[in-house]
């Protein structure tokens, strides 16, 4: 679920009744695009500069003067990933949290949600990335974690993405160990695509090694 200290409030939610230029002076203030609208506890939605900048007259209320409320929210009882997902549907500069009444707790930015993942991927053990591509058909987990465990590693994160037009899948495992030969060996074995590799091998570093240990008997 999406912690509480993840939770933002230092931006009070306007009122339908708060004019359009105080919004405005808001939006500049916190330099967001987004602020969200709430009436006696009530979430209602989320207005934008482009509305507003639509608005007759400044003077007239958020109620009179916008003609879109984005009706957009996050419970809180979910994971941050529904919140990535929907930072990247919506596009919006700032994402209200509700909870299960729908009352307004307050609103995590995109920059939130990088944090908290960077906190979860920038583990201390020291580790590597490998991108497989796999057909959705045969895509088995499974066999994946089975093919690392065999080299005596462990799968630290991964992540799967996917495009509508195409029946592969992209798969980004972050693996505990910076020299990836011997896995990559293996998944080649079983016939896996690999599309990237993010490692630090041990053959690439012998060679350095040797071609220094060269320039240095060459420079004496």
């Amino acid at each position: 679920m999406i912690g509480l200290n993840l939770l933002r409030n230092d931006i009070k939610p306007l009122q339908p009744a708060d004019k359009v230029f105080f919004a405005h002076e808001l939006m500049d203030e916190f330099k967001v695009q987004h602020l969200p609208v709430v009436d006696e506890g009530v979430y209602l939605g989320l207005i934008s500069e482009d509305d507003l900048l639509d608005a007759a007259d400044d003077s007239l209320s958020i109620k009179e003067g916008s003609s879109k409320i984005i009706r957009s929210f996050l419970q809180a009882e979910k994971h941050f990933f529904d919140a990535i997902a929907l930072f990247g549907e919506l596009n919006v500069s700032m994402l209200p949290v509700l909870d299960s009444n729908e009352k307004y707790l307050g609103y995590i930015y995109p920059k939130d949600i990088v944090v908290a993942m960077g906190g979860m991927l920038s583990s201390r053990i020291p580790g590597a990335i490998l991108v497989l591509e796999v057909n959705q058909n045969d895509y088995q987990m499974s066999q994946i974690a089975q093919i690392i465990e065999g080299n005596d590693a462990k799968i630290l994160a991964c992540f799967i993405t996917s495009s509508a037009d195409s029946t592969l899948l992209e798969i980004s495992l972050r693996i505990n160990r910076k020299d990836l030969t011997a896995i990559i060996q293996t998944f080649n074995r079983y016939d896996y695509s690999i599309a990237a590799t993010y490692h630090e091998s041990l053959h690439a570093a012998d060679l350095q090694d040797r071609f220094d240990n060269f320039m240095n008997y060459l420079n004496m």
